[in-house]
């Protein structure tokens, strides 16, 4: 693999283009896609108009629109004259999306005509331009917009491939503002530079070798670190095709467009998989008495694991090579399913701040119930560990690691060590073959009455080993350990037929549910651990775009 040291992405695009530009490199589902010349030649086309508005190296042009073609195009416009870009997350609130757009005080806006109205009723100051690129009539605004088709000239790709010849680049130029969504509520906007990103994509490809031969189905939103770096840059410069969905990833449409697509590598989150192990193969085993029997005993399961994977894998199409998961921990559940299928899968852990890998677990050597293996030139220490049980701070150092907050110093300081090391909020431990082991994070971390370390997320594993519990969260109210639980009342209404009793006899059925799962689970935990109350969730949690619970929302 070549060196990526002195190296920026424009060095990557001009790398990567003369060798395949015939190839599809971008494409909706069902459409006609983009070849990786015909993409090149629309960034060259947009640098151009960037450069016409007074776009300067270090300027930073915003982006906020739902996956597609177009989205890579904008990206790649803007940091290959030296811009910064700034993507936005679809889901944010739109008092987040104005909060992004004048503290990052970005001059030109790339957005959807979906996502229009996040901006339509406010006045940004530092906004000379907004382009809409999908094209979409926007008769109902006041608000003057260009098209990104009005752009793409002949002419201004003429005259942007030379003026990106001309523009210099340095590694440690800012390329990136990523304005972070998190579970404690407070965006703050991570400043990565061209070395974080380019180091980042070089460290997963030496984990998960991307080529021609590969064809991606994009279903996370691009303006997430993980699958703009991992699913977006690196299946780039690796040379693969990659699909997007138009419209929201639901179950059905995923599927229809797996079918199209046949892809050989998808990122995805645990949580998906997770649903997918509950609401699809669980009860496809538990359909039979037999497969349920077999499933349950030692000797015989692997058989039957094996059976669920060979059609796990076909639903995903005929050529799936690797999936690959981030974001979130792997419920040991579904871990140890996928591993007796032989469901071709590695796990990955990183931060918004960190371009995000820190680790990867390589094809073929995942080890149960760890985050992977520290990727190439990152180095991991644990701080301030438990002598028992080696638990400690994670801290991390590398070429990916962020330059800091963008306009907030006081939080930079409280995120690296006094020796400058990233901290990076969560507590575990490292093993000898370099493997990182996470408990959970530290700030989620309770204290319990004669000192003791209580990680929720170890009680939540627990609490989704009940076939009732789709989701779990488990915090402390008044010195005491409390959960949450997201019921599954389909299965709760297939074995205990609560929708055919009166109202308040399923309330009695649901309560008394909730204690037995209390004390199920309490005789599994130290007795420093064990829950006092159980509470039903009766809505879905809310969720970052990597699906992981806001837990702010929900701290009574």
């Amino acid at each position: 693999m070549a060196d990526y040291k002195n190296k920026t992405i424009v060095d990557l695009l001009n790398d990567r283009i003369p060798r395949n530009p015939d190839q599809s490199a971008l494409s909706f589902v069902g459409e006609d896609p983009l070849s990786y010349s015909e993409l090149d030649n629309g960034i060259a086309a947009l640098a151009q108009f960037l450069n016409s508005e007074g776009i300067k190296p270090g300027d930073r042009v915003a982006l906020l629109s739902e996956n597609s073609p177009y989205w890579g195009m904008c990206y790649l416009s803007v940091v290959s004259i030296g811009a910064v870009i700034v993507p936005i997350l679809p889901d944010f609130h739109k008092s987040e999306v104005h909060h992004i757009l004048r503290n990052s005080e970005a001059r030109i806006m790339f957005i959807s005509s979906k996502l229009f109205h996040k901006i339509e009723d406010a006045d940004f100051k530092s906004v000379k331009r907004i382009v809409v690129v999908d094209d979409e009539s926007l008769e109902h605004t006041k608000i003057k917009t260009l098209k990104l088709s009005e752009l793409n000239t002949s002419e201004n790709t003429q005259k942007g491939n030379k003026l990106r010849q001309n523009t210099k680049i340095h590694p440690d130029d800012l390329m990136e503002i990523l304005y972070t969504s998190g579970t404690t509520g407070h965006s703050k906007g991570v400043m990565l530079t061209h070395k974080n990103i380019v180091s980042n994509i070089f460290a997963g490809l030496n984990a998960l070798p991307i080529t021609e031969k590969d064809t991606l189905l994009s279903i996370l939103p691009l303006a997430h670190s993980y699958e703009c770096s991992m699913g977006f840059l690196a299946a780039f410069y690796g040379g693969a095709t990659i699909y997007y969905i138009q419209g929201p990833p639901t179950g059905p449409i995923v599927l229809s467009a797996v079918a199209q697509v046949n892809p050989t590598i998808i990122l995805s989150v645990p949580l998906i998989m997770d649903k997918i192990y509950k609401k699809k193969v669980l009860p496809q085993i538990n359909a039979k008495a037999y497969s349920k029997m077999m499933y349950r005993m030692k000797a015989t399961r692997g058989l039957v694991a094996k059976i669920a994977g060979k059609k796990l894998k076909e639903s995903f199409g005929g050529n799936l090579r690797v999936m690959v998961f981030g974001g979130a921990a792997m419920p040991p559940e579904v871990e140890d399913f996928l591993i007796e299928a032989d469901f071709s899968f590695i796990c990955g852990y990183g931060l918004s701040e960190t371009a995000p890998l820190l680790t990867v677990s390589p094809e073929g050597q995942h080890k149960r119930r760890s985050a992977g293996k520290i990727v190439m030139d990152v180095t991991c220490r644990i701080d301030d560990p438990d002598p028992d049980t080696g638990v400690g701070e994670i801290v991390v150092q590398g070429p990916n690691i962020m330059k800091g907050y963008y306009k907030n110093e006081e939080e930079t300081q409280k995120t690296f060590s006094k020796d400058g090391w990233l901290i990076t909020g969560d507590r575990g431990y490292l093993d000898s073959d370099n493997y990182l082991f996470i408990k959970g994070r530290s700030k989620n971390l309770i204290v319990g009455p004669s000192g003791e370390n209580i990680y929720p997320e170890e009680i939540e594993y627990h609490l989704s080993q009940n076939p009732f519990v789709l989701e779990p969260l488990v915090y402390e109210k008044d010195g005491r350990i409390v959960a949450r639980v997201f019921l599954d009342y389909d299965s709760i209404d297939q074995e205990l037929h609560t929708s055919n009793m009166e109202q308040s006899e399923a309330s009695k059925r649901i309560q008394s549910l909730l204690e037995d799962l209390r004390q199920e689970v309490n005789g599994k935990v130290a007795a420093y651990s064990r829950i006092h109350r159980i509470i039903e969730q009766q809505e879905e949690f809310i969720k970052t775009p990597t699906k992981k619970i806001k837990r702010y929302l929900y701290r009574e």
